[in-house]
């Protein structure tokens, strides 16, 4: 039987971040509703303590959201906590989402402190929190970056103070997935109360590995993860939901699921991308517009002879209506035949071989052909004027 992996998304908080993607309150709820009936079990509707706007938008979400959890991030702040507090009293399971820097880098840089003192702060954040709430995570950020012994004293720690999930994010997207999972491997086994709460991932995609290092991370026992639609986010941006779930759903061999529903992926891709103003890159994997797009000659006739040659998924499963032959010049004959069939062209195998060589003219020349073009191409073959 397989284990459920627990999808937090961040699209409403770290995806917005992202400049030029900032949403007003409606939009954020719309985009909070469709979340939940995607399946995803926690939402972090936003950072109640940095503006009004954003009190507002998730105390609105807390309101609006039927099933997932809703998460409100701080820092490990009192005032942050009883913020995100006030701002979730409506939800129906509310979660705080606190912590602070866990690498040297920070420690020194960021808070000119000590790891002795921020060990202290972690643990007297989770404490307060959860004299608000009983769901509290806390995060180590830059656990990447982290000395491995004083992040497995500070999971420790904050797990012994309440803490129900500790985030151990990749901030800079700086790990390779061999790396990340020994790390979690090293926490597993080395925090004494580890079974006590759920080890998370959130990576970032610095380098292009946060997808690899989040399915990293969950074969190492991380049973929780940290994503966006869209992979948006910070830099380069985040982990991606859609990749996570799909990668899931079809390596039945890791022994994981998530509930997410995947025929929802597709049009919540393009309702993200749409509210956000963020396109989405035509090869991205699961929801991009060239995911189930065929334009080589090899790649058409191998799946018009039979789909799984070139698709290991079918459109259907993510929510897009079919894939897609595209006419180029370098298209074969397979494709074009059943292109025009599809237009009610029936042709034999010397007429195709006429029609096919005026459609490459024609196909260098516009790059890419499509139906309005080939039944124009008929059209001045057969003799038939406009």
């Amino acid at each position: 039987m397989s284990e459920k992996i627990y999808v937090f998304d961040t699209t409403l908080r770290d995806g917005e971040q992202v400049p030029g993607c900032q949403l007003n309150i409606d939009e954020k709820i719309m985009i909070a509703k469709e979340l939940d009936k995607l399946g995803v079990d926690i939402i972090e509707a936003g950072f109640p303590v940095s503006s009004p706007g954003d009190f507002r938008a998730v105390e609105a979400i807390s309101k609006a959201v039927e099933n997932a959890t809703v998460c409100g991030l701080t820092r490990a702040v009192k005032n942050d906590i009883e913020v995100a507090a006030d701002a979730l009293k409506h939800a129906r399971k509310p979660r705080i989402h606190t912590g602070i820097g866990a690498s040297d880098t920070h420690i020194r840089y960021k808070f000119s402190s000590t790891r002795e003192d921020i060990l202290q702060r972690a643990v007297e954040a989770v404490k307060f929190a959860r004299t608000f709430v009983e769901d509290v995570e806390f995060y180590a950020e830059d656990a990447g970056r982290a000395d491995i012994e004083f992040l497995a004293r500070l999971t420790e720690a904050v797990i012994r103070a309440g803490a129900t999930v500790v985030n151990l994010p990749d901030t800079t997207g700086y790990l390779l997935p061999h790396q990340m999972h020994e790390r979690i491997t090293y926490l597993m086994n080395h925090v004494p109360n580890v079974d006590k709460a759920i080890l998370s991932m959130h990576n970032h995609n610095d380098l292009g590995l946060a997808t690899a290092n989040t399915i990293a991370g969950l074969t190492a026992g991380a049973r929780q993860v940290e994503v966006t639609i869209n992979g948006i986010g910070e830099r380069a941006g985040n982990t991606s939901l859609e990749e996570v779930a799909m990668i899931l759903k079809l390596h039945k061999q890791l022994g994981l699921h998530t509930d997410i529903r995947s025929e929802m992926l597709a049009p919540l891709s393009r309702l993200v991308s749409k509210t956000m103003r963020m396109p989405v890159q035509a090869n991205k994997a699961i929801v991009g517009r060239n995911a189930f797009a065929h334009s080589s000659g090899i790649h058409q006739d191998g799946f018009l002879k039979h789909a799984e040659t070139y698709e290991i998924m079918t459109p259907q499963e993510v929510g897009v209506d079919k894939s897609d032959i595209i006419l180029t010049a370098r298209s074969g004959r397979h494709a074009l035949k059943h292109r025009l069939a599809l237009l009610g062209y029936e042709l034999e195998k010397e007429e195709l071989n006429t029609v096919y060589e005026k459609f490459l003219e024609l196909a260098d020349e516009i790059k890419e052909v499509n139906d309005g073009g080939l039944v124009k191409l008929m059209k001045e073959l057969q003799g038939v004027k406009e």
